[in-house]
């Protein structure tokens, strides 16, 4: 029985293929390597989902019944595929041509050195890898398979790595196909990029977003007994640094028990419902005293999606993110690009939103403090404020260009502020975008990126290319190699 591992109860299931060529004797010693591979994976503490060995597949028949199976179990989030030794492609025609799950070809042979002095005919025969993974490779291409090839020896450091890097996208995809998003009120008036196709997104990625009048929700909230808040404000208490009006006895712990009440309201609404995901827009805010931002910051610091101003993709790809970064400390959080600095040869990027900050992102202790918003026209609203720690990060959006959608990535490096930020009240992180401000937010544009990311220091440009390529859709890199001709001329 292999360790518990992060993401149980999903599982990536393990296919070696061989024929029956090579007689019982060598298939044997086949499935006994595929085992020990199966072995050493679920032990690497690089691997975060357990892997499943299945008996090799030799014939047409057991291919196309063990993908079937695969398809069919709601636990298995993908498969990896190896070629111990060589398997004629024309077997996995049908198999593949049935596939429904994420497919990565693992290019590697069980023995990581030749034996120089004592290699003979049995040991290639039986060791076929070389040649085998290019001929499952071939059919993959043929066929147009969307999958990762992963090439090196299984015990290796690397080869796990990027195996993880493939299955907690493959996790992500396996949420996509299942999440359902709560739209409360609609799209924030006039805005473009936050609009979109819901039904194409749902018939691409499987993704359902259903709207809801802001009533529904200020009903629960005016119903939230009193006891429950108080419970609620005293965790609060505990987990920040309240400011002083909002401590018990203070002049405004009314608002703290209001945002409590939004947030026992929430919770409730999206738990009951099956959401993992929701928005919200300070444009229709009717039977609320606050828009939320300390809720909305506390649900998605226990993995719930959200987008701003009714932003369906942005609160969609929160929620995928916040699973494939599932068991890491570092954060991830809606985003948005807010304002610049922009002296020559030291340009940044302050990154925030009026309220809902993920506090995943962190550097200390948050502290809970009430300001005015300026717009929205409701009571001043209570949020968590907080600096981001330095270090690499990504933003990532997946945007709607009428008939496809594009997910683009820009790698980031977060930076100390050149001062405090005593006067700003709300979450923020200070970047300089890679390979420059200048390139990146002209990239950025020319590829029609929202200015609402998700934006993560637990996930890299990788988990988003292996998840774009799982979802069918078109992907672009903007990072320290980029050249703007480059980049327009591949737009084209």
């Amino acid at each position: 029985m292999a360790q518990s591992k992060t993401f149980s109860p999903l599982t990536v299931w393990f296919i070696t293929g061989s024929q029956h060529l090579y007689g019982p004797e060598a298939l044997k010693k086949v499935d006994e390597h595929a085992r020990q591979v199966v072995a050493g994976l679920n032990k690497s503490s690089d691997l975060a989902i357990e892997i499943v060995w299945k008996p090799v597949l030799t014939t047409p028949e057991s291919i196309l019944e063990t993908i079937r199976s695969a398809n069919s179990d709601p636990d298995c989030v993908g498969l990896i595929a190896w070629m111990h030794t060589f398997s004629p492609a024309k077997m996995w025609i049908a198999g593949l041509g049935t596939l429904q799950k994420p497919l990565l070809h693992l290019h590697t042979q069980f023995h990581r050195d030749l034996p120089w002095s004592t290699i003979d005919m049995d040991f290639m025969n039986l060791n076929q890898s070389a040649h085998g993974g290019r001929e499952f490779g071939h059919i993959c291409a043929r066929l147009r398979l969307a999958r990762k090839v992963v090439v090196g020896h299984w015990q290796e450091k690397r080869v796990h790595q990027q195996i993880d890097v493939w299955a907690r996208a493959a996790a992500g995809l396996h949420e996509a196909r299942q999440l359902k998003i709560a739209r409360f009120g609609d799209n924030m008036r006039h805005v473009a990029v936050t609009e979109g196709d819901k039904v194409s997104f749902q018939m691409k990625v499987g993704t359902s977003v259903n709207g809801f009048g802001i009533g529904d929700l200020a009903e629960r909230i005016a119903a939230v007994p009193e006891p429950d808040a108080a419970r609620l404000c005293e965790q609060y208490d505990d987990e920040y640094n309240l400011a002083k009006e909002l401590q018990p006895n203070g002049a405004r712990r009314s608002s703290l028990q209001d945002a409590a009440r939004i947030e026992i309201a929430l919770r409730g609404f999206l738990d009951e419902g099956g959401f993992r995901g929701f928005t919200d827009t300070f444009e229709d805010l009717h039977g609320l005293k606050q828009l939320p931002g300390l809720p909305v910051q506390r649900l998605m610091a226990d993995g719930y999606g959200f987008g701003a101003e009714g932003d369906w993709k942005a609160a969609a790809m929160v929620r995928i993110s916040k699973v494939m970064a599932q068991g890491w400390k570092n954060g991830t959080s809606f985003m948005e690009d807010y304002t610049y600095h922009l002296p020559e040869g030291n340009m940044q990027c302050l990154g925030a939103h009026m309220l809902e900050i993920c506090p995943s992102l962190a550097s200390d202790k948050p502290s809970c403090e009430i300001h005015p918003l300026g717009i929205g026209g409701k009571e001043d609203p209570v949020r968590l404020v907080f600096d981001t720690p330095v270090g690499p990060g990504v933003n990532a959006t997946i945007v709607d260009l009428g008939g496809r959608f594009r997910l683009i990535i820009n790698e980031v490096d977060v930076v100390e502020p050149a001062e405090p930020l005593a006067k700003l009240p709300v979450a923020r992180a200070v970047w300089k975008p890679r390979p420059d401000l200048p390139t990146a937010a002209a990239a950025w544009i020319y590829a029609g990126g929202s200015h609402h990311p998700v934006f993560s220091q637990a996930l890299t440009t990788d988990h988003y290319l292996d998840l774009a390529e799982m979802m069918g859709t078109e992907a672009v890199v903007i990072d320290a190699d980029t050249r703007l001709r480059d980049l327009r001329q591949s737009l084209r």
